[in-house]
């Protein structure tokens, strides 16, 4: 079985980047200033907002004296990754329900290292994986695997959006928006909860048509059942719903040049599902936005770059 590197690095590095050259020389004047929360950097495969909402998990697994956990992802599914990686690295085991019966262990990297880092990967038919949050389907994968713990895809639950807020806490600086990727709108919640009343999420979805204010109150209801909270969370935050790119996993040559671009410029990588998306229209929001002046901007990098 594959090992891990056990190093967590936290908490992750902060830095001050360097408008690129396209905009450098407006948003200097303007007196905005950019700073990467770097959250790609925490583990290699454990990277971003993954290990954010996975440790309180597992943590809750190991309460329970579980022998591991089962959670869902597709194909190129990086939260199946990093549950694999905590899992190992956390002496449990890991069970992934994958989208798609035609597939194997062997039908791309991503699950073949998912498999090597010791996860047994289950194949779903779509119709059977349309089910992972139903709560009749879920009380019978629960008594079939009563020895694990079960985590919604993407860690969407109380831990998740619990060990999300540690990441407010580690900034230092005094920013005015913070901007990340939006996919099941844990992150998203986690975040909002902790702002202050006069600092901005900028949340981008990389699903077409997302509906952010029904998933947040969901998200919310579901697993803190409190409507306060909903309305405090979305208030905190402001949804640019066209950062897709014609929607999840969509790329265009736009985008694919934009990419290349900007890992010239600042040396950071970007995927082109979350992160890419999201500083592409961090840049253009700024751009058509002449009137914003002397901000602190977070750019929080969700990780999604396979090593």
């Amino acid at each position: 079985m594959a090992e891990i590197n056990p190093q967590i690095v936290l908490p992750s590095p902060l830095q001050s980047v360097e408008w690129p050259s396209l905009v450098k020389e407006e948003f200097t004047e303007r007196n905005l200033r950019l700073f990467f929360k770097r959250d790609d950097l925490i583990h290699p495969f454990i990277s971003g907002n993954k290990w954010r909402k996975l440790r309180l998990n597992i943590e809750h697994c190991q309460q329970l004296k579980k022998a591991g956990i089962l959670s869902f992802g597709g194909a190129y599914s990086n939260h199946l990754l990093a549950l694999a990686a905590a899992c190992q690295l956390a002496g449990i085991k890991s069970i992934g329900l994958v989208r798609g019966e035609e597939l194997d262990k062997n039908a791309n990297e991503l699950l073949q290292k998912c498999a090597e880092l010791g996860m047994e990967l289950l194949f779903l038919t779509r119709e059977e994986y349309a089910l992972r949050d139903d709560w009749e389907y879920l009380s019978e994968l629960k008594s079939e695997f009563s020895s694990y713990y079960v985590v919604p895809e993407g860690g969407k639950n109380f831990y998740g959006i619990i060990g999300c807020q540690d990441i407010v806490g580690e900034i230092e600086l005094p920013f005015d928006d913070l901007w990340l990727p939006q996919g099941t709108c844990t992150t998203s919640v986690g975040v909002a909860m902790t702002l202050h009343e006069q600092q901005t999420l900028h949340a981008v979805p990389v699903l077409k048509g997302f509906d952010v204010e029904k998933e947040v109150k969901g998200l919310i209801m579901n697993n803190l059942n409190d409507e306060s909270w909903v309305t405090d969370v979305l208030d905190q935050m402001v949804i640019h719903p066209n950062g897709h790119f014609g929607g999840y996993g969509k790329v265009t040559p736009e985008l694919t040049a934009f990419i290349e671009e900007m890992q010239r410029e600042i040396q950071v990588k970007f995927d082109p599902v979350y992160t890419g998306k999201t500083f592409k229209t961090l840049l253009d929001f700024y751009r058509t936005t002449p009137e914003l002046e002397n901000k602190d901007i977070v750019f929080l990098h969700t990780g999604g770059v396979f090593p």
